[in-house]
């Protein structure tokens, strides 16, 4: 992997592509991502009390979400990634967001007052990412391919469980794990998987939005497909700079700035399994060039976002699959993704046709797009064998980072901040990689090391 081989890609990173295949394959980037980069805004909205500004949010995610995306495959003077790196709000933010949201709540705040003081301290957390950028050479020999391997494979693991929960039927569905809807996650899988083995390009190119299509009609013909009133919002939403003000607290800020440090380490893992699926170097000088401009655009993208009152940005996982599956992998897709995110944004009466697509068609078509991120950290962990010492790395963090997921309440007796921050497979065993890695020695040092000890004793 020294050396670019874009075998097997119907468009590789640089190659320009025409019009209508952009198009399709920018679509099913954004089918695949929207329910993520809207879910957070909801969720923060209810839990503090704003839902009179939730439809402002979910238009400012969206937006920020586009310009972050055009920014990374864009990569003007060093600044991004160029490549197709999807910008979204990572939901291991949602914990200390909302911790700190409720400490203003608490104190009386009103909703604005607690959108001012997220807004501030996001944005002086966004210097964070951008630090780090300029060190990357040292956190390059922290981050070797077993603890970036490790990481990539733990966050597609957490985002199966996402497709699985959809496609059941949704987060706290009366109809949950419901025959038909395991048929209609299947029947879109199926589509999916069948015209992404045609030897068509054509058929390659549109394989998510036809496997979407095909469960809609399917959903629609069975009466499963249950058309929701559309959110009272204007037809065009112009965006303002602080629109809520600007605060700032240390309580709150430190919590923040703690998982801008880990999203950074999710970043290197998702713009590694980038670089592998798009057929790039993950070594090297090029390799560590793109690492640099693709975390010093995430810390770009958070300083968009509080300036136009959207949560925290960083590089999200899930257009690696759609890479995988259509083989498109050039960078002026990327740049097409972040224009339709923009007019998502901006006109949000098409974000909320999206959002009417049935729960069990997005878990189908999102299940093999997310089991291609794990299959790409497996990929990136074994590039070199594994010995004795990488195994047990991989055993520990695996180990601990899924058990804490699977059984969350093992950290209940601990802060809410220990909570939050280690309550997530990703970060707990991405952690521990990190450290397993520095503290473990290295087995080529130990003959060197008993040779040395022969000779001082002689």
């Amino acid at each position: 992997m020294s050396h670019s081989d874009e075998k097997g890609l119907l468009y590789g990173l640089e190659q320009r592509i025409g019009p209508a295949p952009a198009f399709f394959a920018a679509l099913q980037h954004v089918l695949a991502s929207v329910v993520g980069i809207i879910t957070p805004p909801l969720i923060i909205g209810s839990v503090l009390g704003l839902q009179a500004y939730i439809p402002y949010l979910i238009s400012m995610s969206l937006l920020v979400s586009g310009l972050g995306t055009f920014i990374q495959a864009r990569r003007f003077m060093g600044v991004g990634a160029g490549m197709i790196c999807l910008q979204g709000t990572s939901f291991a933010f949602l914990g200390v967001i909302l911790s700190g949201g409720l400490m203003v709540k608490a104190r009386g705040g009103s909703p604005e007052d607690i959108m001012a003081m997220i807004f501030g301290c996001n944005l002086i957390a966004a210097l964070i990412p951008m630090l780090i950028s300029r060190c990357i050479a040292p956190l390059r020999k922290v981050l070797t391919p077993v603890v970036t391997g490790t990481v990539i494979t733990l966050i597609g693991i957490s985002l199966i469980k996402v497709s699985i929960t959809d496609w059941a039927g949704g987060h706290n569905a009366a109809d949950f794990g419901a025959p038909w809807n395991l048929a209609l996650g299947a029947l879109t899988l199926l589509v999916i998987v069948a015209l992404n083995r045609s030897r068509n390009r054509w058929a390659r190119l549109v394989a998510v939005v036809a496997g979407i299509a095909v469960g809609c009609i399917a959903a629609a013909l069975t009466g499963h497909l249950q058309l929701k009133p559309m959110a009272e919002s204007s037809w065009l939403v112009m965006p303002g700079f602080f629109r809520f003000g600007f605060n700032f607290d240390w309580a709150i800020f430190v919590p923040i700035a703690l998982v801008s440090v880990i999203s950074v380490i999710e970043a290197v893992g998702d713009l590694t399994a980038n670089c592998l699926l798009s057929r790039q170097p993950i070594e090297g000088e090029g390799f560590q060039r793109r690492l640099q401009g693709g975390i010093l655009a995430d810390g770009i993208s958070c300083v968009l976002a509080a300036t136009f009152s959207a949560f925290p940005n960083t590089t999200f996982a899930q257009n690696n699959g759609v890479i995988q599956m259509t083989g498109v992998a050039s960078r002026y897709v990327g740049m097409v993704i972040g224009l339709m995110l923009v007019l998502l944004g901006i006109f949000p009466v098409i974000g909320n046709l999206l959002q009417q697509i049935p729960a069990p068609v997005l878990g189908g078509a999102t299940l093999v797009m997310f089991g291609s991120v794990v299959a790409a950290g497996i990929r990136v962990m074994t590039q070199t064998p594994l010995g004795r010492r990488e195994m047990l790395i991989v055993a520990v963090s695996f180990g601990l980072g899924l058990g804490v997921e699977a059984v969350p309440d093992v950290l209940k007796q601990f802060p809410m901040l220990v909570t939050n921050l280690f309550g997530h497979a990703v970060t707990t065993g991405g952690i521990l990689a990190i450290v397993l890695n520095v503290i473990l020695p290295s087995e080529q040092t130990r003959p060197a090391l008993a040779t040395a000890a022969v000779e001082d004793s002689q």
